[in-house]
């Protein structure tokens, strides 16, 4: 009978706590924008802007100093890729340098002057390319373009000197061992279909744990002793408080979960091979990591304003050591051992195998129990944090209780004395 009065106990603190949690949310502007707002807007923003995938006609400027049959052919074929256009022509490279700071071009042809007499002499002609390292697109366009117009010209002249005479012999001469490339997990070959689904993985950890940060900024700031725990009778058990709080949390980010990996990708035609099974088995852990991790985060946070400047400023690096926009194979061991302590780490692997390659839940086991272990090792934190946040709500609620009756004792003093002095 005891232990299930306490068992009802307990479920009604913990849903007081969610309804005044809740409350929190609603009322926070701050929390709203970085629970709702930024989660429904920045995907769509961000899949629109890299919705084309590619970058085509990129202006460049070529700088020709041999004008000859050679270096016309290399520049019209340039022009006729579609991803290049030969946009102006400039006599050095001072006029060309001046193109590309007025962001007139892209990129840079240099052909040198001894371009067709090294390739009359059987001798290596080389083509210098400069791109604008800016925006990363159009550099793969201006130099892949200028490999790909290099390496057909090469043929040509290959098949010119091998004095075969059918065209089979020169295919075979050319051209050994036939193949066909096909981008298996990419088919546009795309930076949305690339980077996206990173993207969208991070961006629910990074905002959950923003908003989990401004609102305790916000609860510390409306205690008068600067306490995470209010003080209450319904916040007297850590447990009670981390479900209460988790579940405020879960509900409003399984909402957005569903939303950013079901619904964004479908929108923008990106690719999205994950079964919903698979995909509710990758974020139910994933999401309760990151919860956990966020409410551990905001026991260290003092003020609103601390927890943006740590997680914003750490979003990029932690796209990169998530090993989707570089190898992780290349990735040091020390900044592969601080990668494992974010969720994102392995939600991200996760999570672009499953949806990008269509990898089932067994085929992702190691990122799948990692972050279990995650979120197990940020809820026993997070135990930890609240248990000390409750025993100093206690601690202030114990010193407030003396203060007043220490003020009491004073009055009922006072009165004392002044009825004395009227006695007498």
């Amino acid at each position: 009978m005891q232990k299930t009065r306490y068992f009802i106990e307990a479920t009604y603190d913990a849903c007081y706590i969610w309804k005044e949690e809740m409350k929190l949310i609603l009322r926070d502007e701050g929390v709203i924008i970085f629970f709702i707002i930024v989660p429904l807007l920045y995907p769509l923003l961000y899949s629109w802007v890299y919705n084309n995938e590619v970058v085509r006609e990129v202006p460049v400027v070529v700088i020709d100093q041999s004008h000859s049959s050679l270096s016309r052919q290399f520049i019209r074929e340039c022009d006729a890729s579609p991803d290049v256009k030969v946009a102006y022509f400039a006599s050095d490279m001072d006029e060309a340098k001046m193109l590309v700071s007025r962001q007139i071009v892209k990129g840079i042809y240099l052909i040198p002057s001894d371009f067709d007499l090294n390739i009359l002499r059987m001798q290596q002609a080389t083509v210098s390319v400069y791109c604008d390292m800016s925006l990363m697109l159009a550099y793969k366009a201006i130099f892949q373009t200028a490999q790909a117009v290099s390496q057909h010209m090469g043929t040509e002249i290959q098949v010119q000197l091998s004095g075969h005479f059918t065209s089979r012999e020169e295919e075979i001469s050319t051209k050994p061992l036939d193949f066909d490339e096909v981008p298996i997990f990419n088919p546009s070959g795309g930076y949305g279909n690339f980077i996206l689904p990173a993207v969208l993985i991070l961006i629910l950890q990074q905002t959950l744990v923003l908003g989990i940060g401004l609102s305790a900024g916000t609860a510390r700031e409306r205690n008068r002793y600067g306490d995470l725990i209010p003080i209450s009778h319904h916040y007297q058990g850590m447990m009670r408080i981390i479900t209460g709080k988790a579940m405020a949390y879960f509900m409003v980010y399984s909402v957005m979960g569903a939303y950013l990996t079901m619904i964004v990708p479908r929108l923008f035609g990106f690719v999205h091979l994950a079964q919903w099974d698979d995909l509710l088995g990758i974020m139910l852990p994933y999401l309760l990591a990151c919860i956990f991790f966020g409410m551990t985060v905001s026991c260290l946070v003092r003020y609103r304003e601390n927890v943006m400047l740590l997680m914003v400023f750490i979003s990029v690096p932690l796209l990169f050591l998530s090993g989707v926009s570089w190898p992780q194979s290349n990735i040091p061991g020390a900044w592969q051992g601080i990668s494992w302590l974010f969720p994102s780490t392995f939600g991200v692997r996760a999570f672009v195998r499953a949806n990008s390659m269509g990898a089932t839940l067994s085929d992702v086991a190691l990122e799948y129990r990692c972050l279990w272990i995650q979120a197990g090792a940020y809820f026993c934190f997070c135990v930890l944090f609240y248990r000390n946040q409750v025993l100093r709500a206690r601690s202030h609620a114990l010193e407030r209780i003396k203060q007043k009756e220490r003020k009491d004792s004073v009055r009922n003093q006072v009165k004392e004395l002044m009825e004395r002095k009227k006695n007498e």
